[in-house]
């Protein structure tokens, strides 16, 4: 008896220091397994379609959904973010180049008139010798940050090589995922220590999860961008339907938001000279596109999640600081896959109430 406890011992601990190695393997790719699950589960049902529609054909059939992913979501992001380190990169190579060959007074001719003359009535009152010295800050902080601006290029560099070897990883998750569902759950069913059938609930629990919060972000980002164009075309922002294109996609970035692009597009009306449409969409930006996201998002997680809508909230914004951009996903999953476990243990281990107990007041 004693042997066949030490043995069973020493199995499990086999088990659990093989378990850690695993997650130790996994680790660097955790992120990306993480997410090819999430976009197999919320693509399932439009990848069962299409494989009915292309005859029964379900690697063809994963293969178009996967392709529809990298040209609808991966392509437009790497694009803009592109787009933006190339600006940026220009921008400040202008500065520069023009503090070099022009000066100071050079830089300040190339201004909006309405900021031009701001910026030389405050020059004109400083001395001399401390404009002079200015100039000379000023060149030196610009050649500084040029210094720091390169260096970070670089790093977005190695960080846009490790997106995607990390896009590529998710990629070829999903298309496991999407062909080989059924031998993965079953798998997991009979691996996992719960009774038949408890882990595929909790697992289609988290699907519906991951469902309800990637369409609530998609039509959440939706709504900001309408109300940003109704924004812009108030404030008469030149080609405000690509300006909402871009909306949309910043909606999509927690750390950034839609908002950030109203204000700039306001600070780029306010160096134009056009202050009140500045003001304006600067406010709009704030109170309308901005507040929307803690309006909208929580209100269509609940229609797909059977909790209080204060608890989405908060799930929302406790996953994004513990976790940060993938925490919008793990807290609502997280809640919701404490409640589940939960009632599937009331339910298939919980006694009921005792005959002539009162029930509990709320």
């Amino acid at each position: 008896m004693e042997t066949g406890r030490s043995a069973q011992r020493a199995l499990l601990t086999l088990v659990l220091a093989s378990l850690a190695l695993v997650a130790w393997v996994m680790r660097p790719l955790a992120i990306a397994l993480f997410l090819g699950a999430v976009f197999a589960g919320a693509l399932d049902p439009t990848y069962r379609r299409l494989t009915r529609i292309l005859g029964n054909r379900p690697r063809l059939a994963a293969t178009v959904t996967v392709l529809a992913v990298v040209l609808l979501i991966l392509a437009p992001i790497v694009g803009l973010s592109a787009f933006v380190v190339k600006e940026a990169a220009a921008g400040l190579r202008f500065i520069q180049e023009t503090l070099r060959s022009e000066g100071m007074n050079g830089l300040i001719a190339r201004l909006p008139d309405s900021i031009e003359g701001w910026v030389r009535n405050v020059l004109a009152r400083v001395p001399l010798e401390s404009a002079g010295g200015v100039s000379g800050t000023v060149q030196q902080q610009v050649s500084e940050q040029g210094e720091k601006a390169a260096a970070a290029v670089g790093a977005v560099v190695a960080a846009t090589g490790s997106f995607v070897f990390q896009a590529v990883m998710m990629l070829i998750a999903l298309y496991f995922f999407l062909t080989q569902k059924e031998q993965v759950l079953d798998f997991v069913d009979h691996a996992s220590p719960l009774r038949r059938g408890q882990t595929r609930e909790l697992l289609a629990e988290t699907r519906r999860v991951t469902v309800a919060v990637l369409r609530s972000s998609i039509l959440t980002a939706a709504v900001q961008a309408v109300a940003a164009i109704v924004g812009y075309l108030i404030a008469r922002v030149p080609y405000a339907l690509f300006f909402g294109g871009i909306t949309f996609f910043f909606a999509l970035i927690p750390a950034v938001g839609a908002s950030s692009v109203c204000l700039l597009l306001a600070a780029a009306l306010a160096l134009t000279g056009h202050y009140v449409a500045a003001i304006f969409l600067a406010t709009w930006g704030l109170l309308v596109v901005g507040l929307s996201d803690n309006v909208v998002k929580p209100w269509l997680i609940k229609g797909g999640v059977q909790l209080h809508g204060a608890v989405v909230f908060f799930a929302l914004l406790g996953g994004l600081a513990a976790f940060g951009t993938i925490g919008l996903l793990l807290g609502p999953m997280a809640i919701s896959f404490f409640v589940a476990a939960l009632r599937i243990y009331r339910r298939d281990y919980g006694q009921g109430p005792r005959p002539g107990a009162r029930p509990a007041e709320v």
